[in-house]
């Protein structure tokens, strides 16, 4: 199928949107379809919505955003639909905006983790919007929605969303997993491998997240003093903060910085702590998805996380991870972890379980078929 493929960015910068615009345009690729990148686009804006942005600037504590301008989606869908081909199949956008003003008649499909509504009050960039951009957010949302011929979420959370708050028809709400953004699938023999040569004196916790707060970075590292304190030899690795949250961190952890994918150097850092850590820990405070589970699971590695959002699409519980409510506290994260590591055999067998879940669902080329197969039938 010939399909335009839509995205405000440049969908080959893989640090862009987590590298999903990237690696869904690489899957339908692989699934035979030729792909016309219809991208960047920008955000055009007349003097009315400057002075909306300027007004709200000046005088609310409120926050105005351009991307649910209607003026600024009607901008985009112009652009759009002056770089659509004759040949054009499918219209596909990682992102529902997009679609939201788009006319053209033509099969249209949005693939993404959220809706508009389940994020606000979620993420703090969508606590504090105004009401106008709420409004016109909804608004936007129900447009592309109702545009869309298939709208195509990464959990049921996201899907239950679009179908309870917008009204969607069920029919055309599907869910497809994200895949673990990774070069290469490991062969089930080196995860064995891998699984063998972690350590069995010393547990090695992996927390991987920019946002220090929202990742619950304050409940990792509460696990990792209670296991400290308790006589367990434990390492807490951080990736991703770039400003520390402590002036010292304790001896137990080892910060690593923010460690770039772009970089073979960077790409082979995260590698290695993948294999080498025992277990994910990232008590997120908001999750939409998650990629770094599937990420993690692809190297056996069991995780820990918060019962919210579209995790738990991701993990089963005492399978390939184990979930806590939000309230949890560290000692409850700490408990679960000595005692999956006080019996080795059973934790090789989360591990092979983790992997098991990456190889059926959790990765691209499962996913690849599972969409293909959805926008054949339109």
């Amino acid at each position: 199928m010939n399909i335009a493929y839509i995205t405000t960015y440049d969908p080959s910068d893989v640090n862009k949107w987590s590298g999903l615009g990237y690696h869904i345009s690489q899957t339908l690729v692989q699934q035979g379809n030729n792909l016309d990148y219809i991208s960047p686009l920008e955000y055009r804006v007349n003097t009315a919505v400057r002075m909306k942005s300027w007004l709200h600037r000046k005088f609310s504590k409120r926050l105005f955003t351009l991307e649910r301008e209607p003026y600024v989606a009607r901008q985009l869908a112009k652009q759009i639909e002056s770089r659509v081909k004759p040949h054009t199949d499918i219209m596909f956008s990682p992102g529902s905006i997009n679609l939201s003003m788009l006319e053209l008649k033509l099969p249209k499909v949005l693939y993404t983790d959220a809706t508009f509504a389940s994020m606000l009050g979620f993420y703090d960039s969508f606590k504090n919007l105004c009401d106008l951009s709420v409004r016109d957010g909804h608004r936007l949302e129900r447009y592309a929605l109702e545009r869309s011929s298939l709208a195509i979420y990464a959990s049921e959370w996201a899907a239950a969303s679009a179908v309870r708050d917008y009204g969607a028809d069920p029919s055309k709400v599907k869910v497809v997993p994200f895949g673990a953004n990774i070069d290469v699938k490991p062969e089930l023999s080196e995860i064995r491998e891998i699984i063998r040569q972690r350590s069995t004196e010393e547990c090695h916790l992996l927390f991987m997240g920019v946002d220090w707060d929202r990742k619950g970075g304050n409940i990792a590292l509460e696990a990792a003093q209670m296991l400290h304190d308790t006589g367990t030899k434990v390492t807490l690795h951080i990736v991703g903060i770039r400003k520390p949250p402590v002036a010292e961190w304790p001896s137990f952890v080892i910060d690593h910085k923010f460690i770039s994918k772009r970089t073979p150097e960077g790409r082979s850092q995260i590698q290695q702590l993948l294999k080498q850590c025992h277990f994910l820990i990232l008590p997120t405070r908001a999750e939409a998805f998650g990629l770094v589970f599937c990420e993690a699971n692809a190297y056996g590695m069991p995780v820990l996380a918060t019962n919210v959002g579209g995790i738990p699409t991701i993990v089963r519980e005492d399978m390939n991870g184990w979930m806590f409510p939000l309230q949890a506290s560290g000692a409850a994260y700490a408990d679960r972890i000595r005692q999956i590591m006080a019996e080795r055999t059973r934790y090789e067998n989360h591990c092979l379980e983790s992997y098991n879940e990456f190889m059926t669902r959790l990765n691209w080329d499962v996913a690849g078929k599972h969409i293909q197969s959805l926008i054949q039938e339109l």
